[in-house]
């Protein structure tokens, strides 16, 4: 298991007018966490890009508990489960918490490796896998 977490503060753009973050955003801060844990592993979005993999989502699924407010410094934690070379899709399990550790929402947000060539889904790439085979073997 990877896991892996960052922090991200509530803009005030980011909010609705009962003062809450905005549901929606949530997938934004997501993705933060995501790529800040692909990132801690020398590996960046931009470097899948380079080598022709994209990622996009294939299913997200949020559940909310309570909500976030303006100006917060959220931390996300971000997990994947399981991976072997062979996949072709990847399964992060995340979680929100507030500045008083107390858990706002939680998502699992499937997304495919795809070939930017064919457009098709390939297995995920040696320059990921690498960095992650330690925590599933």
């Amino acid at each position: 298991m990877y896991e892996a977490s960052t922090q991200v503060r509530v803009r005030y753009g980011e909010t609705d007018q009962m003062g809450y973050v905005y549901y929606g955003n949530y997938a934004l801060y997501y993705e933060e966490g995501r790529t800040s844990a692909i990132r801690f592993l020398g590996v960046t979005y931009k470097n899948l890009e380079e080598i022709g993999i994209m990622m996009p989502v294939m299913n997200i699924n949020i559940t909310y508990f309570r909500p976030a407010y303006y100006d917060e410094l959220l931390t996300v934690k971000s997990t994947i489960r399981n991976l072997s070379k062979e996949d072709t899709e990847v399964t992060f399990h995340s979680e929100i918490y507030n500045e008083a550790g107390k858990k706002l929402n939680e998502s699992s947000i499937r997304l495919a490796f795809v070939d930017a060539a064919t457009r098709r889904k390939t297995r995920v790439p040696e320059l990921l896998y690498d960095q992650l085979r330690g925590f599933f073997e």
